[in-house]
């Protein structure tokens, strides 16, 4: 596994309903621009799991993408690449039924369908799963961005960006649609675990605009919080999205187990915290989600263990 571009662990919270463009505001915070170098070979993957409309939480928001592809164009990339693989239907019914064919086409960027190849292989810390063939542009991007919405998951507890980019990449040809053929969900937590081993995350986008509660990926309620989330360590960037929907670390396995093998940090005291304040934005979570404010880190940012 390759470094993240920026090894330290920032978070920015932003506030859409306070914000002219909620986006570059998150990006901001965790000083993207710094990371994003001229002539990089830059790759976004989106999280479009089904042909359900962003309405339901189910997929990210054309619209937003545009604005990250936007933001990113002002660093003048060698490439910008849209990537996706969708688990519920054909990535390509996903990709013509919500709308995003027509946002790939007006901002002239590559789309790549991660559900075939041409492949690599690539060796997987897991019982089950211990290789798998993912598509080749693994090996050609110098910077990777996880955009997906904030949902929970009937299996997985969440999803979110290391969640995102474990499901998206391993290609529907061979796993199956959706993704069972071969193993993964026979101990998913774990394949989790060693897709966020081998496939680095620089920037995690999280949006609460349309996220998910309840039986996830596809088939929650929606939920509006107005929030939106980016961090340079995919573990805290998930660990913050966790918080608002009331987890502590180790109530999602693979996330715990990402920290302990140092590929991120999921202890909030130890993390660089910017936008509005965390307690702010569970409450505002929680009122979204089940019409009632709370935060457990209303007094002062608890420990992983709630201490």
């Amino acid at each position: 596994m390759r470094k993240r571009r920026n090894e330290a662990a920032v978070v920015g919270i932003v506030d859409a309903q306070q914000s002219g463009n909620c986006i570059e505001d998150a990006l901001r915070l965790i000083d993207a621009d710094k990371m994003i170098k001229s002539g990089d070979r830059v790759v976004i993957t989106a999280n479009m799991v089904d042909k359900k409309p962003p309405s339901t939480g189910t997929v990210v928001h054309p619209e937003l993408l545009r604005k990250i592809i936007r933001y990113l164009k002002q660093f003048n990339p060698g490439s910008i690449t849209v990537a996706a693989g969708s688990g519920g239907v054909t990535t390509a019914q996903v990709f013509e039924e919500i709308g995003f064919s027509r946002i790939i086409t007006e901002e002239q960027v590559r789309f790549v369908d991660l559900n075939f190849g041409p492949y690599t292989e690539i060796r997987l810390n897991h019982d089950i799963v211990t290789t798998t063939k993912i598509n080749k542009l693994l090996e050609d991007m110098d910077i990777h961005l996880s955009f997906t919405p904030m949902k929970m998951h009937k299996e997985a507890t969440v999803s979110l960006g290391i969640k995102n980019v474990a499901l998206s990449w391993p290609p529907g040809e061979i796993h199956g649609i959706p993704k069972k053929k071969l193993g993964i969900h026979e101990a998913l937590h774990s394949f989790i675990t060693a897709m966020g081993e081998a496939v680095p995350i620089d920037i995690t986008i999280l949006t609460g605009m349309m996220g998910m509660t309840g039986t996830g990926p596809s088939d929650g309620k929606p939920v509006d919080s107005k929030l939106i989330v980016a961090g340079t360590d995919p573990v805290a960037a998930d660990t913050v999205a966790c918080r608002l929907m009331g987890f502590l670390p180790q109530a999602v396995q693979y996330l715990f187990e990402l920290h302990r093998r140092g590929i991120g940090q999921a202890d909030l005291k130890k993390v660089l915290l910017k936008g509005i304040p965390l307690a702010q934005a569970e409450e505002m979570y929680s009122m979204a989600a089940m019409g009632q404010s709370i935060a457990i880190d209303k007094k002062h940012i608890i420990s992983m263990h709630g201490d």
